[in-house]
């Protein structure tokens, strides 16, 4: 099982609270600082940008994920003693294989979207492609998305996940858990304040559908294709000015922002036919012990096992 790996670790409870502790710490005074001094993020992205640029201002903001996975890979290794790759998946090795499909699935469907948009109603976007800029943009989406999307998954389909089923000795614990952190994390991003708190729906359920996966398939591969293909493709095709993710993308979306079928239709509909894909590729079963089954240590079976041979 792919949260059973955490027992191949030096487990210790006081381990588990620090790296996470000190993320979610720094989340909740973002945005109380951001409640308090009444600061419209909108305004503050934009002031950014206009002072540095936005390809300059993106780098600013990914970096800090950067250092931030560096921690996690190093406590993992040195406190915890754990591999990467049984942080990673249940498998001897990482399928790489299973990234990118899911890397390259999600970044079709979403480019298609996005022409299918398009063509519906092309007043509401703006052509914005400048070949020097957003061929500076792509470097930096190459080299620097994968790892901001990658410490997201590491950090709450990994670590959370792999520490709370332990502590929990099942697996819906750390499947809920974990799904509603990543969708508050995401509480102080402009969208919110832009469309209010009915986003959260879509970003709580992107965290269910990514634990979802992550406990199907034993191993976190398609999470990692997934959430890479998503930020780096939003991207590189289409931002707003009241995204988190402010680029010279191909097009600009100059609709007026408004929550409606769009929050509800990924996660009610595309996810869903997102896990049937999946489910008949990797041939998944037994779904509900799975999701919501017991976590045993393995090293109980040995035990029985030994003490079988005597």
């Amino acid at each position: 099982m792919y949260i059973a790996q955490a027992y191949k670790s030096n487990f210790s409870f006081w381990k588990y609270l620090i790296i996470p502790g000190a993320f979610i710490g720094l989340m909740i005074l973002n945005f109380i600082v951001m409640k308090l001094l009444n600061i419209d993020m909108d305004v503050l992205i934009q002031s950014e940008i206009e002072s540095k640029g936005s390809n300059r201002f993106l780098i600013e903001m990914l970096i800090p994920f950067a250092v931030g996975l560096a921690l996690l890979f190093f406590w993992v290794k040195f406190v915890h003693q754990q591999t990467i790759t049984s942080l990673t998946t249940s498998r001897k090795k990482v399928d790489w294989k299973r990234v990118f499909f899911a890397f390259g699935l999600w970044a079709v469907v979403t480019t298609l979207m996005t022409l299918i948009y398009y063509q519906i109603a092309p007043e509401n976007y703006e052509w914005n492609f400048d070949l020097n800029k957003f061929a500076i943009l792509a470097v930096i989406g190459i080299v620097l998305i994968p790892i901001q999307t990658s410490f997201e998954e590491y950090l709450f389909r990994g670590y959370l996940m792999q520490g709370i089923g332990v502590l929990a000795k099942n697996k819906w614990m750390p499947l809920i858990t974990t799904s509603v952190i990543f969708g508050l994390m995401h509480i102080a991003n402009p969208e919110v304040e832009k469309l209010g708190y009915i986003i959260m729906v879509y970003y709580i359920g992107t965290g269910f559908f990514l634990g979802i996966i992550t406990l199907m398939d034993e191993g976190m591969e398609l999470a990692l294709g997934f959430h890479a293909a998503n930020n780096l493709v939003t991207a590189l095709l289409v931002t707003a000015n009241w995204t988190a993710f402010q680029t010279n993308s191909v097009l600009k979306d100059m609709s007026e922002p408004a929550a409606g079928y769009d929050v509800l239709v990924p996660v009610l509909v595309i996810f869903p036919i997102l896990l049937f894909i999946f489910s008949k590729k990797y041939n998944w079963d037994n779904w509900a012990d799975k999701l919501t089954g017991k976590v045993v240590d393995p090293s109980s079976f040995d035990t029985i096992s030994n003490t079988g041979n005597e």
